[in-house]
């Protein structure tokens, strides 16, 4: 169940996620044969490898507090994915094991979320790699819960559009975004509206949307 109250940041929260997502993602990754780590992402351009790289440099470079002027941007993202192409595969994934072990205190410590959207987007992309992969629960699975709050707090300390999730499965609506007395109403799995504020596709989804347009919902991409 998740409502209005988990909105308020739980510093734990992050390397909660982290860590129910290593223990599911790890074992899966290193069952793949290396063809699979050719195979194309809905990130455009990055294959399962490069995704898989972007994320461990991620997670390291806030493990080792490494910040430079544009971190985190796109052009950041492609010189560290360029900087471990010496990586093998099976590699890559000890790197994002470790990432996915050890971001957690250090995004605890930061203070007033600031280091948060790192772990709800990590998430994110292992949902990418599962669909790239053919595997079941893209953007679902034990971490989903702990995903929604966080992406709660995210939404309204960043006032992004008002919107009233009724999730199927949860006994209490999620709200999102900025206060509103009319906000747009989502109504479908939670899976889905993970989509939507990504900016994945929602191709073949089953939902209800009144108040506001797919666009004015993709706050996070």
């Amino acid at each position: 169940m998740v409502n209005d109250t988990d909105s308020v940041r739980d510093p734990e929260l992050p390397g909660l996620l982290l860590r129910t997502e290593r223990d599911a993602l790890v074992p899966l990754l290193r069952a793949r044969p290396e063809a699979d780590f050719a195979l194309p992402t809905c990130c455009p351009g990055w294959t399962v490898r490069h995704v898989v790289a972007h994320c461990a440099a991620v997670l390291n470079r806030v493990v080792e507090s490494r910040y430079e002027k544009d971190v985190f941007s796109p052009e950041s993202n492609e010189r560290d994915i360029a900087a471990l192409a010496g990586r093998s595969n099976r590699e890559l994934v000890d790197d994002l094991e470790r990432g996915l072990t050890g971001a957690g205190p250090v995004i605890a410590a930061a203070g007033h979320g600031r280091l948060d959207a790192v772990a709800f987007g990590e998430w994110v992309h292992a949902g990418d790699l599962r669909e790239a992969l053919g595997e079941p629960g893209a953007y679902e699975g034990d971490g989903l819960p702990h995903a929604l709050a966080l992406l709660a707090a995210y939404s309204r300390a960043r006032r992004t559009e008002p919107l009233l999730a009724e999730l199927d499965g949860h006994g209490a609506p999620l709200v999102l975004g900025a206060d509103s007395p009319e906000p747009a109403v989502y109504t479908g799995p939670a899976k889905t509206l993970i989509r939507l504020v990504t900016g994945r596709s929602t191709e073949g989804e089953r939902y209800e949307l009144t108040g506001a347009e797919e666009k004015d919902l993709a706050f996070f991409t």
